[in-house]
């Protein structure tokens, strides 16, 4: 039996879960549009662990959503993860947020594209079959009317993520789909991170980073 504790902190959603053998036992999540990730995500551990009547010494790994995605979200998540990590010498097990992203379509044709929100028009994405094989590598790329366009020729192409809201006012095929209000979840991070324990794919815990695609850039704040 594994009981393995998830965190996703990789888009405004603060999202943790705790899972038995790859089944999602308890999930707390904030679709909340503002970060607010340092304030509820040690709260939501506690909810979750009370919930299920364990204590922290009961996990078998922790799992932390590695990226791409928001720095600081990332950040917090994985440094949180470490940390437990650290306190209760349990295995770190890093899940890809796409891939965790493209496993809320559910579909029996065509390709998924997860994308999150990036600068101007620009989002991280990678496209999975419906069997959720990843068949291109994650990219930050600037979007046009012509992105995607290998695969809208060939069949439905369904678009997740917090980038759908841009991609649709470019993207008019037919084969289009675009599945909104969609963000990373800890739920779908149960059977991923289980997948990986049984093989012990683990990090490094010391010099494990998030997967941050680009470089973090600081902007000015408005004044």
């Amino acid at each position: 039996m594994a009981l393995i504790l998830n965190i996703e902190t990789a888009t405004t959603n603060c999202s943790v879960s705790l899972s038995k053998d790859g089944e999602t036992l308890v999930l707390k999540e904030d679709y909340d549009k503002n970060y607010s990730h340092a304030e509820r995500l040690h709260v939501y551990i506690d909810a979750i662990l009370k919930d299920a009547n364990l204590n922290l010494k009961d996990l078998d790994a922790i799992g932390v959503s590695k990226g791409p995605g928001s720095y600081t979200g990332l950040r917090i998540g994985v440094s949180a993860a470490k940390g437990l990590c650290f306190a209760l010498n349990k295995p770190l097990i890093s899940v890809s947020t796409l891939e965790a992203l493209a496993r809320q379509v559910e579909v029996n044709d065509g390709v998924i594209v997860a994308m999150l929100d990036a600068r101007r028009m620009e989002v991280y994405s990678a496209v999975f079959d419906f069997s959720y094989n990843q068949i291109r590598e994650t990219q930050a790329q600037v979007l046009d009317e012509n992105a995607f366009a290998e695969y809208l020729e060939k069949g439905k192409v369904y678009f997740i993520g917090n980038g759908v809201n841009k991609t649709k006012t470019l993207i008019t095929h037919a084969n289009a789909v675009f599945v909104e209000d969609k963000l990373p979840s800890a739920n779908e991070m149960s059977l991923l991170g289980y997948n990986k324990y049984k093989i012990s794919d683990i990090e490094d815990v010391a010099y494990f980073e998030p997967y941050y695609l680009k470089d973090f850039v600081a902007l000015k704040p408005k004044s």
